[in-house]
């Protein structure tokens, strides 16, 4: 292939119907490298009639005789893992194209792929495991239930995780026999294009996979508004979430999961050993340059170690290399735009304003690109700007508490839900927190503890419905009730 920096864009067209295809309109978009803010390259743009037509691609292959709906499921894994097959093969492709499109590290575009392909293979063994029960009805009846696909399915997904969000929407909605119409992200739509060859590669039949490049406002609204969609599954904010759930109010009450924004608690315990917990917060806060929605960002000390904490801290953050997202020493690459640079720039200058301590950080880090300076505040407060809105950028809100009873209280002080994390040696502290805190994930002596087998979701704004694991099925599977008088 070519240099690994330099990976060639195969695809730029809209993907309908097992074909690729321009826009209605004709329209293109300039999709650009966030590391130099340079153009990659110009891409369809998808608007109403585009999603019409991979609607009626994607109803046509639902359709109750069809190739898709007559393939037994076993076949149907088999697809799955084919797919998952050929994604291994141009693992170190993928990698390279998601680390031009998105800033991420090589590394961590290349463990993207690799955990996608993890649950591409886990959904492809559900398959021919889902299944309905017999039931012992009153009254001279047999009754049982039937678990069916929900049907044409419109799957709208965020930037931050540009592949991996294929897979976790892609996994379940084929292992159940839904069809897909997938809106990427317009700032990075390239991986989900060669998926989607990949996907025809592999055998996928007309209309099962559909993807549309484009914006939110246009091609994702017409998703949501669509009549011929059954069920929408979006992953990004909470605000439009909010907008999401009124157009599907507005059109055909079409069933909904939203996995939305977070500003998750680590809840740092005086019984843990403080270097551990230093890394483990970095984590939990500056993975993916902190542009992720479960990201430990709200990071609560106590006292009695908060002062070695915030020194250990600040180190740390300042040796973090930034810069280009290839070289091989690299740990953070560039935001993904200059609106998520200017949002992250200005939620940094509150935090000065506000009186939090700034301990290392707070800037812009040269001329060009997306960089920002891993950024450590101490002394913050729970009425600061930093400590509840959701930043998605590389800074570090460093909290002090002195109670258990205190801190569940303040963790819980919050719209979102997503995630928390705990850190602590005492079992009773750890199970007490974990029962408390009020989160779809509780992560405890560790935090981003992913895997395909573990439900994901959200409590209270952080969305409706969960991902991964056998719970993830249910969001794409319709349940019948069907009663025989005997």
């Amino acid at each position: 292939m070519a240099h690994r920096s330099n990976p060639p864009i195969k695809y730029t067209k809209l993907f309908i119907n097992n074909e690729f295809v321009d826009a209605v309109s004709k329209k293109t978009f300039p999709v650009l490298n966030p590391a130099t803010g340079k153009k990659i390259a110009d891409i369809a743009e998808a608007d109403k009639e585009d999603v019409n037509k991979a609607v009626a691609a994607a109803k046509a292959a639902f359709e109750r005789n069809s190739e898709w709906r007559t393939m037994s499921p076993a076949s149907r894994g088999e697809l799955i893992l084919k797919l998952a097959d050929l994604m291994k093969r141009d693992k170190e492709y993928l990698a390279a194209l998601e680390s031009l499109d998105n800033g991420k590290t090589y590394k961590n575009a290349l463990h993207d792929v690799g955990f996608s392909i993890d649950v591409l293979k886990y959904y492809a063994g559900y398959c021919d495991k889902i299944h309905g029960s017999t039931i012992p009805s009153d009254g001279n009846f047999m009754t049982m239930t039937i678990k069916e696909p929900v049907g044409v399915v419109g799957q709208i997904i965020p930037w931050n995780y540009p592949l991996g969000m294929v897979a976790w929407k892609w996994a379940p909605a084929l292992a159940t026999g839904c069809t897909v119409v997938l809106k990427p992200a317009e700032q990075t739509p390239l991986t989900a294009l060669v998926l989607a060859a990949l996907a025809k590669e592999a055998g996928f039949p007309k209309g099962v996979v559909n993807v549309l490049p484009g914006y939110g406002p246009t091609a994702g609204g017409a998703i949501v508004q669509h009549p011929g969609i059954n069920k929408v599954a979006f992953t990004g904010s909470t605000e439009v979430g909010n907008k999401i759930m009124e157009g599907v109010g507005q059109s055909n009450l079409k069933r909904v999961s939203l996995e939305l924004g977070g500003k998750s608690p680590l809840v740092i315990f005086d019984d843990v050993d403080v270097d551990r917990a230093v890394e483990i917060a970095y984590g939990a806060c500056f993975s993916n340059h902190g542009q992720n929605c479960c990201a430990g960002s709200r990071t609560y000390v106590q006292a009695g170690i908060y002062d070695e904490f915030v020194k250990k801290a600040a180190e740390k953050a300042k040796r973090t290399k930034v810069g280009d997202p290839f070289a091989e020493d690299t740990v953070q690459g560039p935001q993904v735009n200059q609106e998520m640079l200017d949002k992250v720039l200005r939620l940094i200058e509150s935090g000065k304003k506000e009186g939090a301590h700034l301990q290392t950080g707070g800037c812009r880090k040269g001329n060009e690109g997306y960089f920002v300076e891993p950024t450590v505040f101490s002394d913050v407060k729970d009425d600061m700007t930093i400590a509840r809105e959701e930043i998605f950028g590389p800074v570090q809100s460093i909290l002090k508490f002195e109670t258990l009873e205190e801190v569940i209280k303040r963790a819980n002080d919050t719209t979102y839900g997503l995630a928390a994390g705990g850190l602590t040696n005492n079992i009773t502290t750890a199970l007490a927190y974990a029962k408390s805190v009020r989160a779809g994930s509780v992560w405890v002596n560790c935090y981003h503890a992913f895997s395909p087998q573990a439900p994901f979701g959200g409590f209270k704004q952080s969305g409706i419905g969960r991902e991964l694991g056998e719970e993830g099925l249910k969001e794409y599977l319709e349940l019948k009730t069907v009663s025989i008088k005997v």
